[in-house]
């Protein structure tokens, strides 16, 4: 039987992560309170690594919620891509830090699982920094941090969490979709102009 902490937590994150997947600046109010309750819980867990996301996560949230109103020369951000080298080199540091982050967490601490839950972390670190910069490829970052969480948790008996984590990644196909129609939609008009 899932904890009210758990409950609570996790209809939260589930508001927060359907705002995100529609463009909605109100997933970053909303995320700050998921994230307060959801470092808690994994505390409870013994999911260190996790703990520690959610506090990146409040930080950046402010920023994200910043970002997205006034972070384009004080208009609001557009959703755009990466550039395949910067994103290459993006995951190539996640999997170092979460190899290194992992070995500490299995040497110091009586973390479970520090492997997978530090591949967690760093990869939805890289998530949430190309959220927060509207770039379209943090949807694929979501599926994989997704992919990697649910069992996880569910190996942690946090089985309403590994449930929400599977609409998450439902979710991150979902704002996956809706921000390429975006991004297509927008560069419509450009692609309709005349040179000068």
């Amino acid at each position: 039987m899932p904890s009210t902490l758990e409950l609570v937590a996790d209809l939260v994150n589930l508001i927060a992560v359907l705002l995100a997947a529609r463009n909605s600046v109100h997933t970053w109010s909303s995320g700050i309170l998921g994230c307060v309750l959801f470092g808690w819980l994994f505390f409870e867990s013994q999911l260190y690594a996790d703990v520690t996301l959610q506090g990146f996560f409040i930080v950046t949230s402010a920023l994200g919620w910043w970002a997205w109103l006034r972070g384009n020369a004080g208009t609001q951000l557009p959703v755009s891509r990466t550039a395949p080298g910067t994103l290459a080199w993006m995951a190539a540091l996640a999997v170092v830090v979460a190899l290194a982050y992992g070995a500490l967490l299995h040497h110091f601490t009586d973390a479970y699982a520090p492997l997978v839950d530090s591949l967690v972390l760093t990869f939805s670190v890289l998530a949430q920094l190309l959220l927060m910069r509207r770039r379209l490829e943090n949807w694929y970052a979501w599926l994989l941090v997704n992919t990697l969480a649910v069992p996880l948790y569910a190996s942690r008996e946090l089985y309403l969490t590994a449930g929400l984590y599977t609409l998450f990644w439902c979710n991150a196909w979902y704002g996956l979709y809706r921000w390429r129609r975006e991004l297509r939609e927008a560069a419509a008009p450009l692609a309709g102009q005349e040179p000068a």
